[in-house]
């Protein structure tokens, strides 16, 4: 296993950290690649991964217009570590059955310190896509719906498994998901915890593509290519009017949309006065 932040990048995480993450973190040039780094445990996570992807988020380089979440080895994420079910289970730092002894708020302060690792994928500085192959369960699937895109091998397989453990979604994933299928087929994949395959993930709408395993590099290449040839402040403009649009009634859309072109337009009027 190894931890690596480039020269590149001015990072408060330390090595040793992103170890005890069980996280890879690099960035070249515009694109930044975040690989969950426990093949042998199929990239289950813990409180401390979510710590550590929040302050990834909190020190990305502006520079960054792509932000890419994978998973090593065989799978994307198997989820929840289970021992963390147990007191003194997962990682030995920070054990979700600690919780069970905190109150109301407390548990509530403490996920949403572990929910700040999902909801920085959806900063409208950069365009975040998950690449998954394998499974993505539970808190794998929430952490694939907290980012823009997802790319999918076709032998992925997507499951929100809390409910059949006798728990909910509660790491930002139900919101994206209703956005993407609606509320019956959101509901009906929820409660049910059953798997969703790739090329239904792509047909109900929550994953942009699923491609064959050994070219999913090329598929994902080429999508980076894309999301970084336009100008980076026309992306992130419109990546801000998306993301907001289904709040927004038509004259509020409206207004926003012309508010972010009279920035463009000024922009470049700069540009082509230099």
């Amino acid at each position: 296993m190894t931890s690596t932040v480039t020269s590149t990048v001015t990072s408060t995480l330390t090595p040793e950290q992103l170890a005890a993450a069980r996280l890879r973190y690099e960035v070249e040039g515009a694109v930044a690649t975040i690989t969950l780094d426990k093949p042998e445990a199929r990239n289950a996570q813990t409180p401390t991964m979510w710590r550590t992807l929040a302050a990834i988020g909190a020190q990305l380089p502006d520079e960054v217009r792509v932000v890419v979440l994978r998973g090593a080895g065989a799978t994307f994420s198997a989820g929840l570590d289970r021992t963390l079910l147990t007191p003194g289970g997962g990682d030995g730092q920070e054990s979700v059955a600690d919780l069970l002894a905190q109150s109301d708020d407390d548990i509530s302060a403490t996920i949403d310190a572990y929910q700040q690792g999902f909801t920085w994928l959806r900063d409208p500085r950069f365009v975040s896509i998950a690449v998954v192959h394998g499974y993505a369960i539970g808190a794998g699937f929430q952490l694939a719906l907290s980012c823009d895109l997802v790319l999918a091998a076709d032998d992925a397989y997507f499951c929100m498994k809390e409910a059949a453990l006798g728990l909910v979604p509660d790491l930002t994933g139900t919101k994206p998901l209703v956005d993407a299928v609606g509320y019956p087929r959101a509901l009906e994949i929820c409660a049910t915890a059953r798997n969703v395959g790739a090329d239904e993930a792509v047909r109900i709408g929550f994953a942009l593509d699923a491609v064959p395993a050994d070219q999913l590099d090329t598929r994902l290449a080429d999508l980076v290519t894309a999301l970084t040839a336009p100008m980076v402040g026309a992306v992130r403009e419109t990546k801000a009017l998306v993301l907001g649009a289904a709040h927004h009634d038509l004259d509020t859309q409206r207004r926003l949309e012309r508010e972010a072109q009279s920035r463009r337009f000024r922009e470049l009027a700069a540009l082509m006065a230099t």
